[in-house]
């Protein structure tokens, strides 16, 4: 698939078939997002693929009881957990170096993005999970100190088709030389 075809065309699924996702797929997925770019390239991001069905039921009891992503994450083949090692990216010697403290959120989102065309370009589903009690997934996992869960995602083979939803217009939030400026 080409990329411009696959950012256009992903979608967000919540329903999955209960066809298995192959290693190979999974491998190929994983390794979308292990060449994410990310600040100093310190790789902040790890990630725990959960296969076990009463894992992903405890891990699908952790989202508010409103989010749609629910059922998807106790039902697809897989869930995969991103997480992030904390006070590395944007730090220099330990130190957070800009206004925005640690970018982690920035580095696990650009390796998740990957890890979404990617699956999407193998014919698989993914929905980015953030409405989630982090603490409590993070128990789950048994996550050691310094490790944070950014958001989730189910992996399976997509058991509907999303229509896209509407997108804003170019003019409605890029500007030239100064915000609020349109192109003349």
């Amino acid at each position: 698939m080409e990329l411009f075809q696959a950012i256009k065309e992903r979608r967000s699924i919540r329903k999955y078939k209960t066809t298995p996702v192959s290693e190979e797929q999974l491998n190929t997925i994983l390794e979308a997002a292990r060449w994410a770019p990310s600040w100093a390239n310190t790789q902040c991001w790890s990630f725990v693929v959960v296969r076990d069905n009463e894992t992903k039921e405890r891990l699908g009891d952790t989202l508010s009881s409103v989010n749609p992503a629910t059922a998807a994450i106790k039902s697809a083949p897989i869930a995969i957990v991103a997480c992030a090692k904390l006070a590395r990216s944007g730090h220099y010697k330990g130190t957070p170096v800009t206004d925005k403290g640690d970018w982690f959120m920035f580095d696990v989102a650009l390796a998740m993005q990957n890890l979404t065309l990617a699956a999407h370009g193998l014919g698989l589903g993914t929905v980015n999970v953030g409405y989630l009690d982090a603490a409590k997934v993070a128990q789950i996992l048994e996550l050691p100190e310094g490790i944070a869960v950014v958001e989730m995602t189910p992996l399976g083979y997509p058991d509907e088709e999303p229509e896209a939803p509407p997108r804003k217009e170019l003019s409605e939030f890029v500007f030239y030389e100064k915000y609020g400026q349109v192109k003349s």
